[in-house]
């Protein structure tokens, strides 16, 4: 039985003596130095630890606690049970080091600024940062790529940012933790970005309750982060932009939302070329007298486009004005007026304009309203229909409907029909982008004019895009088949980019087992921190040769080599940055934003592998599956053995091929050679992470706490996979101008 405590040796000059680890463990001993230095009445014998007035005493005590317990871990959760002296030393001087590198003011050399030309980059919905991940692996032609920003709504995410980029890599890159809905984000976004022009922006905004024709079904957070993604589009202007989602948004309302969200891309103006556009449809108001005003408002509509945030709401305020204003001098046409200020449907119609005014302040009102609902679970009960309906008459498209109907009922004269109609048209013109706009300029156009304007429609529309591509990550040396969809959107001037090449081919994709096969020595409710040696022919005997043929030595993005080259899980532990940080700092985790506050940083060679600690009969039941090879297969054994779960699935992970689509929930995947959940780790190896990215904060969390917490698995499970992320990275740099 080994013992473990902190002794002082003799004082410095100085009056500071060093504090030293000691082991004592069968009759022997090994001192191990923590290369920290303090007072000697500091520190407490008997708890063995600094007293709390001291300098740094936070610090200085959550790294003693850290070392000791990685000096019990080496004794107690280890597969190696006999350790020399030095193996002793040698193991535990590597933390040592890399928490006083971590810890030490050094002058370091410039940072390696490759030679060539840089293109930035913002990362939005970030989550651990996949995507960035990849773009800073990515070269090409001398091009590389320049972290600028990245956003998310989760502290957790920003904490994960700040350790990897700031800390570790040491980058100037900023966070945004914001929501992107709110009205001053796009204000916030660019305070930071202070006013660097951004070449490319990725990311993913959920689309779960994206629905048609702005009839949203559900009226939570998520339902209008898309459109909030373009308006930022339509402010940076970016060269390139990459949208990522789930795969069932192509065939979400039979294909519909994919068409939508194809014209919302289409719908982006050139501003520059707006001008053009206005000045052919007032030429079309000699040909069209009856549709002046109609005409009037498809332009002030075009000229909305011009303008972001404070001015596009004036701008929308006054075409509302001048629209309600041609309605006054039409109501004493229709209605006398004692009907004027009494009935039913002319108030309708005012008030319907005054709420169509006030549009900012009811979203205002109305994001409030969906943050409240989501905070108090508001979904699934009695609640949900009052708040779907209240909010579904927010909705601009909704009043304007009822602003029609309510025309309807009055029976006009046939002579103030066309003014009535006038209107209601110019009211749904309000609400139309500028694709839409532009197939009802078409109506008033003759021959010559149409092909004149799908010139103008050419050079107005800011980005080409054709349909999404469809990406399996294991295409592009992830060991993992999960299918994206990405819609690439290419600014005029560049060259268009309709597809990502694949980087390996069927028989080239990469293993479950080579990403995963060297961190196959931990066991139930166990954590490492360091490697140890794997014997392939010890572990899987008759088999070994097999195993061992599925190793292959690759490229970075996965293809296999004759020579040179790195095995999977040797890019995995390397890493794939090329060397181009080169004042890289050891990784480290930390709990909080307030530990790393504090430098209550846990320096390791290995993080984020820890397993769950799972009872007798789960583990049972994971054997069983894992032997019958498939859940489905084992159903019949585990009723028989009174070990059926209500768990709707497990995947058992397959070595020789690929896993499926990783998602937040570990229990959801069996490791492929012992009846036990995958660690964080692990499931970073299949997304591709590489083994220096450590993800942050909680390993989990479960039950409400999910709609606020991104924990570790989380970040995991919902990160776009850096590989993939490359791929794409490097088709846009070997296109990019």
């Amino acid at each position: 039985m080994a013992t473990f405590n902190f002794y002082l040796d003799k004082t410095d000059r100085k009056g500071f003596a060093p504090i030293h680890l000691r082991i004592n463990c069968n009759s022997k001993q090994v001192k191990v130095s923590t290369k920290e230095k303090i007072r000697p009445e500091e520190f407490d014998k008997e708890t063995q630890s600094v007293i709390d007035t001291a300098e740094r005493a936070i610090e200085i005590n959550h790294y003693l606690g850290y070392l000791r317990d990685r000096a019990e871990e080496l004794f107690n959760n280890s597969l190696k049970k006999k350790y020399t002296d030095d193996e002793i030393k040698d193991k535990l001087t590597d933390f040592v080091n890399a928490y006083k590198e971590g810890h030490d003011i050094n002058i370091v050399k410039k940072p390696n600024i490759p030679n060539g030309e840089a293109f930035t980059f913002v990362d939005l919905f970030a989550g651990a940062g996949g995507f960035s991940e990849g773009f800073l692996q990515a070269g090409s032609n001398n091009k590389y790529f320049e972290f600028l920003l990245a956003n998310d709504i989760n502290d957790n995410s920003e904490l994960t940012h700040l350790v990897r980029y700031n800390y570790q890599l040491g980058l100037d890159a900023e966070f945004l933790c914001q929501d992107i809905t709110e009205p001053d984000f796009l204000d916030n976004l660019l305070a930071k970005l202070k006013g660097k022009q951004v070449d490319v922006v990725c990311g993913g905004p959920p689309c779960q309750s994206f629905s048609l024709a702005g009839k949203r079904k559900k009226f939570d957070k998520k339902d209008d982060l898309f459109a909030h993604y373009l308006e930022v589009i339509k402010v940076l202007q970016p060269k390139y932009f990459v949208m990522e989602n789930v795969k069932g948004i192509l065939t979400k309302e039979r294909g519909k939302i994919k068409e939508l969200i194809l014209t919302e891309i289409n719908s982006i103006v050139d501003i520059n070329e707006v001008p053009k556009l206005s000045a052919f449809v007032n030429a079309l108001k000699k040909a069209n007298p009856e549709d002046n005003f109609i005409l009037d408002c498809l332009v002030k509509r075009i000229e909305m486009e011009q303008f972001t945030d404070a001015k596009a709401e004036v701008e929308k305020e006054n075409y509302i004005r001048t629209v309600d204003s041609r309605f006054k001098k039409l109501t004493p046409n229709i209605v006398d007026y004692r009907t004027s200020k009494t009935d039913t449907r002319i108030s309708t119609i005012r008030h319907g304009f005054n709420l169509l005014i006030r549009n900012k302040e009811w979203e205002k009102l109305k994001r409030d309203i969906i943050r409240e609902k989501d905070f108090c679970n508001i979904d699934n009960d009695a609640f949900v229909d009052t708040f779907t309906q209240f909010l579904t008459h927010l909705d601009s498209q909704e009043i304007i409907d009822k602003i029609q109907q309510a025309f309807k009922e009055l029976k006009v004269e046939k002579k103030f029909r066309k003014q009535c109609e006038d209107i209601i048209h110019a009211l749904k013109i309000y609400v139309l982008n500028i694709d839409d706009c532009l197939s009802i300029i078409k109506t008033f156009c003759n021959k010559r004019q149409v092909t004149e304007l799908q010139k103008i429609i050419e050079e107005i529309r800011l980005y080409r895009i054709e349909a999404p591509f469809v990406a399996n990550s294991s295409n592009y040396g992830v060991p993992q088949n999960r299918e994206r969809v990405l819609f690439i959107g290419c600014r005029k001037d560049q060259k268009f980019i309709s597809e990502i090449p694949a980087t390996v081919t069927e028989e080239e994709k990469v293993s479950v087992f080579e990403a995963l096969y060297d961190l196959d020595f931990i066991g139930n409710d166990e954590e490492a921190h360091h490697y140890q040696l794997i014997d392939i022919s010890k572990q899987y005997n008759g088999t070994a040769n097999k195993m061992k043929g599925l190793l292959k030595t690759r490229s970075i993005e996965g293809k296999p080599l004759a020579k040179k080259g790195k095995t999977f899980a040797e890019w995995s532990r390397s890493g794939r940055l090329n060397g181009r940080f080169t004042n890289t700092t050891n990784p480290f985790y930390v709990r909080n934003a307030e530990a790393l506050d504090n430098n209550q940083k846990d320096y390791a060679v290995l993080h984020n592998h820890k397993t769950s600690k799972q009872g007798e009969d789960v583990i049972k039941r994971l054997d069983i599956i894992l032997k019958e090879g498939d859940y489905k297969n084992a159903q019949e054994k585990l009723n028989k053995c009174g070990l059926a779960s209500n768990k709707r699935n497990y995947n058992v992970l397959k070595p020789e091929s690929q896993s499926p689509t990783v998602m937040t929930i570990p229990d959801d995947y069996i490791h492929y050679n012992t009846p036990r959940a995958l660690t964080v780790r692990e499931m970073a190896r299949l997304q591709s992470f590489d083994d220096s990215f450590v993800f942050q904060g909680k390993r989990s969390t479960g039950g409400n706490n999910r709609k606020s917490e991104l924990p570790q698995y989380t970040l995991v499970g919902n990160a776009v996979p850096p590989l993939l992320a490359r791929a794409v990275a490097m088709e846009i740099l070997k296109n990019i101008k």
